[in-house]
């Protein structure tokens, strides 16, 4: 009776143990294939420093185009602004924006106002990449306050690319 009690128990171990391995092949398969890549499932997202929203963001594929529109709301004029755009972790620069609206000379933000940055031809290391597919990068943000400080400040950028 006891080699009986042994066996129902082997055979459900590995019964069970036959169907957790086939469950675990099954989602390491999806996950080498993309289908449970989390950075798909993401929401656009910008974030520069506290003071300087991102108000809009975008990249479009076809141009290799990079816009920023940021409102300065540091309580403060701010002058020889400059925004790089950089590969995720590296030095790379995809592309240097310019002002394009809303900055007065010397790309100065005045505050609480808006300003539109572009940058085309954005092909450079990773570029913009295809339409549909995610668009992460580091965002370069220098400027400089009346006191006549230099300030660099790196935010983050992740949209999807239209």
């Amino acid at each position: 009776m006891k080699n009986k009690k042994g066996q129902a128990a082997m055979e459900f171990l590995m019964t069970y143990g036959w169907a957790i391995l086939v469950v675990l092949i099954a989602i390491g398969a999806l996950a080498y294939f993309g289908v449970l890549n989390p950075g798909r499932f993401l929401p656009s997202s910008c974030t520069i420093m506290p003071g300087v929203s991102c108000e809009d963001f975008q990249a479009i594929d076809s141009t290799e185009t990079v816009s920023l529109t940021m409102r300065n709301g540091i309580g403060d004029d701010i002058t020889n602004v400059t925004v790089l755009i950089n590969q995720p972790d590296s030095n790379v620069t995809i592309c240097d924006l310019s002002c394009s609206t809303g900055c007065t000379s010397t790309n100065t933000m005045p505050d609480g106002q808006l300003a539109t940055w572009t940058a085309s031809d954005c092909t450079a290391g990773t570029g913009v990449g295809t339409q549909g597919s995610k668009f992460k990068a580091d965002v370069l943000f220098t400027y400089t306050t009346s006191s006549g400080l230099p300030h660099t400040k790196t935010g983050s950028m992740t949209t999807q690319v239209e």
